[in-house]
């Protein structure tokens, strides 16, 4: 197992080298206010008999989660999904990935409404071919903890008197988000955990040592520095091999990279974005994206302001509504560029086994001009619709239902020579990055700090409690309905009937004559 761990301290001028001490087997430091990422690569050998044959039946596994409660970003951890579950899956031919749902379940909890990837994920569609890290159907599902995931690792993978390793899983619970990584080429999974900062202290004090021979932990204290060149993130700081190192290293490197923080500005605030619902939201609720207008200016002229919604199945969209350039604009939407899932405009949420669906939109932004800038808030509305839910014995009449604030960010184009690749930090596999070409820069927006990330909405359901009432007076319609007709053609016939005997009497009278 290797081990890769990097601090991003958060003031560079309250950083103290004093602060890190390295002895023969450890590396400890006091009192550092920094980001953490904790990165542990495991080969399929060192993992348990039930996870390697999952991984055998897959070419590529890529799982995201991400936290509920808005965070500050540091460079070069700036990317953005969701929150919730995301997991991003490519087959391997001639195997069948029956083993892929029951084991996500065991992982991280049995609410996990996977019954397996041909009924549960949504294929994923790749806008541009010459993007190839992009996976081939995606599941979804908001999960707030990850509570059974710590106590999967405590209970199968932690020897039961390995306390270090209990006291390690457990710090999952807190993270900001975890990546697992695998694919057929490397023959690696690959855990990737992010905390924003220390979740109980503010700041770190612990130490890090090496726990059987063989194994290898890498630590770096970095600093975010200003880059040359604007595709390029640079660092200086620390490094150290423990186990290996006297003392840590200085070092300074740069690389380029797909994500970057939004350029600072003194004259405008900082570009943040707020969701909610329009109220009230009824069967076709509306989805509204608050920005201040004043700080809507693009880091370059090749950028274009994009929003990736993820959808659970009780919502979606309906894209020939979308397909009006008019109706568009009046929503200060410029088009939609992607669509994929439970799209099935008539289907009632319980036929649909899919988890939902998924769609990129380009955002309109007000007119850039020399002028004073715009005040107010710029409000983006995306029209969705809600399906029918079971019914149940709710007395309210009303089921709540959980939306994730959407990821918004500005896709732009980088020079034909960047070399994205040489990224050590880079992450792929989002869901909305296999969207674009591979020389799109990312910058974020990073949501408005108002806590959760998750939008509810209450919608209509069917009381079985009063279902009595409308039952019996659907019978008593149908049947005074019926009763109705039965009296109509009943005239009609008697009317008829009238009209053919008083004809065949006069006839009668005629002959008669």
């Amino acid at each position: 197992m290797r081990q890769r761990i990097t601090y991003i301290v958060h003031d560079p001028d309250e950083f103290n080298p004093d602060k890190l001490h390295v002895f023969d087997d450890s590396f400890s430091l006091v009192s550092v206010d920094a980001a953490k990422e904790h990165r542990l690569t495991f080969s399929l050998s060192e993992l348990p008999q039930e996870l390697y044959r999952v991984l055998r039946q897959c070419h590529e596994l890529h799982i995201r989660w991400a936290s509920e409660q808005a965070y500050s970003t540091i460079p070069p951890f700036v990317s953005h999904i969701s929150p919730g579950l995301h997991a991003f899956f490519t087959p391997q031919k001639d195997r069948s990935p029956d083993l892929l749902c029951p084991t996500l379940k065991k992982i991280f909890g049995d609410s996990l409404e996977c019954q397996s990837p041909k009924e549960s994920f949504v294929n994923m569609p790749v806008l541009s071919g010459r993007f190839s890290s992009s996976s081939t159907s995606q599941f979804y599902q908001l999960l707030p903890s990850l509570d059974d995931l710590v106590t999967y690792i405590q209970q199968s993978l932690c020897p039961k008197s390995d306390f270090n390793c209990q006291a390690k899983a457990s710090t999952l619970g807190s993270a900001t988000y975890v990546d697992f990584d695998y694919d057929t080429i490397s023959h690696a999974l690959i855990l990737n955990a992010f905390w924003a900062r220390e979740p109980s202290e503010g700041s770190w004090t612990e130490s890090i040592s090496l726990q059987k021979e063989g194994d290898t932990i890498e630590v770096g204290v970095l600093t975010s520095e200003k880059a040359v060149d604007n595709e390029d993130l640079a660092f200086s700081g620390f490094l150290t091999v423990v186990g290996e190192d006297a003392k840590p290293k200085p070092t300074r490197f740069h690389f380029p990279s797909r994500h970057h923080p939004l350029p600072k500005s003194a004259s405008s605030p900082p570009l943040t974005y707020a969701t909610s619902f329009k109220q009230p939201a009824g069967l076709h609720p509306s989805l509204t994206l608050s920005f201040p207008a004043s700080s809507l200016t693009p880091p370059d002229e090749t950028c274009a302001l994009h929003t990736y919604l993820t959808l659970p199945s009780v919502l979606f969209i309906d894209k020939y509504q979308l397909s009006d350039p008019l109706f568009l604009a009046s929503l200060n939407l410029v088009f939609l560029r992607s669509i994929s899932g439970a799209t099935d405009l008539e289907a009632p949420d319980w036929v649909v086994s899919q988890w939902g669906s998924a769609a990129l939109l380009e955002l309109a932004i007000p007119p850039q001009h020399d002028s004073a800038p715009q005040d107010g808030d710029w409000e983006v509305s995306i029209p969705l619709h809600l399906r029918y839910l079971p019914p149940n014995h709710n007395k309210t009449g009303l089921e709540s239902s959980a939306t994730p604030w959407p990821v918004v960010f500005w896709a732009c184009r980088a020079e034909e020579g960047s070399k994205m690749t040489v990224n050590p930090f880079d992450r792929v596999n989002l869901g909305y990055d296999g969207l674009f070409g591979p020389k799109t820069m990312f910058y974020h927006v990073p949501p408005a700090d108002v806590g959760g990330l998750v939008e509810r909405i209450d919608v209509p359901v069917l009381d079985l409690d009063r279902a009595g009432y409308v039952e019996w007076g659907t019978v008593a319609a149908v049947v005074l309905g019926v009763a109705w007709v039965c009296w109509k053609l009943g005239v009609v016939v008697w009317s008829d009937y009238k009209k053919d005997t008083v004809a065949s009497r006069e006839k009668e009278g005629k002959k008669k004559q």
